[in-house]
């Protein structure tokens, strides 16, 4: 039997739109953002229902659930899309467990934390891990390790900063202490007091750059229009540490930087003192596993380190990043291959990709 005008003209109207696709893929990307409604049946559901799909002339589309009821629709009891979806479910549950975490004395076990969330501690772990991008524990020991800088950075005594951040014994900080600060808490809370850093500042095509190194290894790589800037933007970080300044050596150092800058292909092997929390590190490793002449978005990033959903806090993780072109933050941009933010300014973003390009 040929279908109506009307009929025709409705079919068409549904199929054309770019939400129709995403209602034959069940995809559950797309819930939250709109709903559908289904003539026949007079139930409407989010675009992910596992229903079987209905015939393109009796589908409608809704800004919200609100919207679909107020033209007389019903929720499905399938998708039940006048509750919350399980990824928001899943949100909600990990947002409480980090506050919990950020609000107890000492780190809740992963049992205490999945009986919370009412989930199994095992789909528990998975779940809080998709979403943050690091496991409870992890988040829990970079939490009391910042709660351990700010005590020190009040000035009051190394003991009271570990025992207030959580930790039940100064030995278990003792053991992680180097690899969260950098140095010893007591240097720490001196402002990096008694430790070398030495650094020097150059010009390159891109402006002013400065380069300073641990005895652990380069510790920062910062352009900026201002050699006095970038001074003080190292001596922020460490304000009563020893910065060493005008050495041959580290000129030199310098200029191997400098040579990368200006031309990619020479490669740059030096040692790194990298500092930041778990998920930072593994983010900075996957920059560093990008080709040079190549891009990844930053959902792509996600992804790569197992953690889908967290292209925001990439986004994060490569604004946060201290070692320009060492650790490639410039070689990741948006989805659509546009270029975003970059710390250094989109301009110096745009030059070194360009130049990556040609190498």
């Amino acid at each position: 039997m040929k279908a109506s005008p009307k009929t025709a003209r409705l079919a068409a109207a549904t199929v054309n739109d770019p939400r129709w696709a995403a209602v034959l893929a069940h995809d559950a990307r797309a819930d939250g953002t709109f709903f559908y409604s289904v003539r026949s049946t007079g139930v409407y559901c989010r675009p992910s229902c596992s229903a079987r799909a209905a015939r393109p002339e009796n589908v409608a589309f809704h800004a919200s659930a609100a919207e679909a009821e107020r033209a007389g629709f019903r929720p499905c009891r399938r998708c039940r899309p006048d509750q919350a979806s399980l990824p928001e479910q899943h949100a909600a549950r990990v947002t409480a467990a980090c506050r919990t975490i950020e609000q107890a004395d000492t780190a809740p076990s992963l049992e205490q934390l999945a009986q919370q969330a009412g989930l199994s501690p095992f789909h528990f772990h998975r779940v809080f891990k998709r979403l943050t991008g690091v496991t409870p524990k992890q988040y829990a020991s970079a939490h009391r390790a910042g709660r351990v800088r700010s005590e020190l950075a009040r000035g009051g005594s190394v003991t009271e900063a570990i025992f207030d951040a959580g930790y039940n014994a100064s030995s278990r900080f003792y053991e992680k202490s180097n690899g969260l600060l950098g140095m010893t808490p007591s240097s720490y809370r001196a402002g990096g007091i008694d430790n070398d850093i030495h650094f020097a500042i150059g010009e390159c095509s891109l402006g002013a750059i400065l380069v300073a190194q641990s005895k652990r290894g380069v510790c920062a790589i910062l352009f900026g229009d201002n050699p006095d800037a970038l001074a003080r933007e190292l001596q922020d970080r460490f304000p009563r540490a020893n910065l060493i300044g005008g050495d041959p050596a580290y000129e030199r150092l310098v200029a191997t930087v400098v040579g990368f800058v200006e031309a990619p292909a020479l490669g740059l092997a030096l040692p790194l003192d990298v500092r930041g929390t778990a998920f930072q590190q593994r983010v900075w490793q996957a920059l560093r596993e990008i080709p040079a002449g190549t891009t990844a978005s930053y959902a792509e990033i996600a992804r790569r380190i197992g953690s889908p959903t967290a292209a925001r806090a990439v986004a994060g993780a490569c604004a946060a990043n201290m070692l320009a072109v060492a650790i490639p933050c410039h070689r990741v941009v948006r989805h659509d291959g546009g270029l975003s933010g970059y710390r250094w300014g989109v301009q110096r973003k745009r030059a070194l990709l360009e130049r990556e390009a040609q190498a």
